[in-house]
């Protein structure tokens, strides 16, 4: 059997336990997935992570976030703390706002400090304004356009959320 082939069948045959598993709601399972060799299913894994997990799913992803490897896979982590909307998450998407190497996942990570909707996060926020990339900049100008409204109209809720980035 050719190699990539093979690949693609383990592959699969993973997605389709992971599929039984997301049914069992088993975060356990997934968040030994968040670590695997494979991106496709690391990928996967954090957005699963982050529909099943609640907070607890925080740790998980903000370690993917500052570790992984692929870029794909932080600016899905990015994604995924602002998606859940906690404020557990601010810590580890102001690290990648600040350091990380890709202006993909600092972009993603600054638009989910708006979608967060935290004052916590404005600080960094201003920061990114001097940010090298110009998608970096204008994430922060829209995630501060977020916190602004917030700010003014005292709530957080599903619009802030959609709109925060």
């Amino acid at each position: 059997m050719n190699k990539n082939y093979q690949a693609n069948y383990d592959r699969l045959k993973l997605i389709e336990e992971m599929e039984n598993e997301f049914n069992n709601k088993n975060t356990e399972f997934f968040n030994k997935l968040a670590f695997h060799h494979d991106p496709v299913i690391r990928t996967r894994s954090i957005c699963i992570i982050a529909e099943i997990g609640g907070n607890e799913a925080v740790n998980t992803i903000s370690r993917v976030l500052k570790e992984d490897v692929d870029e794909l896979v932080r600016h899905e982590a990015a994604f995924s703390l602002g998606q859940l909307g906690f404020n557990s998450g601010i810590k580890a998407l102001t690290d990648a706002v600040k350091n990380d190497s890709s202006l993909f996942v600092r972009h993603e990570a600054a638009v989910a400090l708006g979608v967060i909707g935290s004052e916590d996060a404005r600080e960094i926020l201003i920061t990114a304004l001097n940010d090298p990339s110009d998608e970096v900049k204008k994430s922060a100008i829209v995630a501060l356009a977020n916190l602004d409204y917030i700010l003014k109209s005292k709530k957080i809720n599903k619009f802030t959320r959609m709109t925060g980035g």
